[in-house]
């Protein structure tokens, strides 16, 4: 097993004539949404003419050469696989306790003991080590097309060994800063993920997003469109437009902004082959319903407005870094925690407890008030169809758009 390598190199013309390649002649690409995206889904989605992605979450290399020969028996096309790279958390132990403390009655509420110790449940992909290079080895024995990283860069020389093996590295940024950081490291693209998107921000310090907690608009990101302009001016690199974009004139639009493609992940959740669990798919049916009675169409509805009725928020709650999701009683949690002083465990720590309670309250019935039910701001614009066909839709939608 050899050593992962320090020294990044700048990607070469070939990788970005393929990555440019790649999207254009895929601009739309299906979130790696951990937790949601099967094999069936990516599949379904590169087969149609996207860019399918798995969402592997956790540096797990044994889990992800399973997805990854389970999508390459479904689609010879390709597609991406994604891994989270966050720092390693800092554990304070009165930090963990006050948090535990905090959550005490909604656990006994469900005849529940609130766990004793929280743990880091994701190993990352910026973490160097034996894992890591466990998984660069079985990503350069599979080589999936694409592999992208959330939550920050990955371990040094990782890039380099996934360019060695012919893989192509996106990485998200909310920030033209860490779009300039994501150049300098090598990748092949940036993936601009602004407020609108639903689950967790690829912020790479959390810390640095403040208290977003009850928080619909969460001022402190850019706009998805706002981002491309912004990351235009500061990155030589293709931009990959994230958040919001639920059809194709939201595609058009990213692309006239300056996106080389479009990476939908809400969009998706109501496929039948996306993981989305039965009590998720049911609220965003509910909010889907809702928007469909409103006699005002969102388009003529301003940037306040459009908040005032958004059925999702941002909250730490769940895991420990700023996600959106839709409005629950882990979000009241947040903002009570806020009030009291309280501060959440780092991510993936506060993830242990927040799985925790939420197991706990399903096994009594309510799979709701405290499931992570992650989602963009635009959900209640979600269709229900297969993926094949919800791309299919896109791509004719998105030809209309641009004539």
């Amino acid at each position: 097993m050899s050593p992962i390598s320090s020294s990044p190199e700048p990607a070469s013309a070939s990788l970005r004539e393929q990555t440019q390649a790649l999207l254009r002649d895929t601009p739309i690409i299906q979130a790696p949404m951990a937790g949601a995206t099967t094999p069936e889904l990516t599949a379904a989605v590169s087969n149609a003419g996207g860019l399918g992605s798995l969402g592997i979450g956790g540096a797990d290399p044994t889990r992800a050469a399973e997805q990854i020969a389970r999508t390459a028996d479904l689609t010879e096309r390709p597609f991406m696989v994604n891994f989270f790279a966050h720092a390693e958390p800092r554990s304070s132990a009165l930090v963990t306790q006050s948090w535990l403390r905090l959550l005490e009655p909604e656990f006994a509420a469900f005849a529940t003991a609130s766990p004793g110790t929280l743990r880091a449940i994701y190993a990352s992909a910026a973490t160097p080590g034996e894992n890591t290079q466990r998984l660069v080895d079985v990503l350069a024995a599979t080589r999936p097309a694409v592999v992208s990283f959330h939550f920050g860069l990955p371990a040094a020389g990782m890039i380099e060994q996934l360019h060695d093996a012919g893989i192509l590295v996106f990485v998200t940024a909310t920030t033209p800063e860490e779009a300039r950081l994501v150049e300098r490291a090598g990748a092949d693209a940036v993936v601009a993920q602004g407020r609108e998107a639903g689950g967790h921000r690829g912020v790479f310090d959390s810390t640095l997003d403040g208290d977003v907690d009850g928080d619909a608009h969460a001022s402190r990101g850019s706009s998805t469109l706002g981002l491309i302009a912004a990351a235009a001016r500061a990155v030589d690199l293709p931009l990959i437009a994230a958040g919001g974009l639920m059809d194709g004139v939201d595609v058009a639009r990213a692309l006239d902004a300056g996106a080389a493609a479009a990476q939908l992940g809400t969009a998706f959740l109501l496929c039948p082959e996306a993981a989305t669990g039965p009590a998720h798919r049911e609220r965003i049916r509910e909010e889907v319903s809702r928007a469909h009675v409103s006699d005002i169409p969102r388009t003529d509805l301003g940037e306040q407005q459009l908040e005032a009725i958004d059925p999702t928020a941002f909250t730490s709650a769940v895991s420990g870094r700023p996600a959106r999701g839709l409005r629950n009683r882990m979000h009241e949690i947040g903002v009570r925690a806020r009030k009291l002083g309280v501060q959440i465990p780092a991510y993936p720590l506060t993830y242990d407890a927040g799985k925790a309670l939420a197991a706990a309250a399903s096994a009594h019935g309510d799979a709701t008030s405290f499931a992570a039910h992650w989602a963009g701001s635009e959900v209640g614009r979600a269709r229900e169809m297969p993926a094949a066909d919800l791309v299919r839709t896109l791509v004719a939608e998105l030809e209309r758009a641009r004539g």
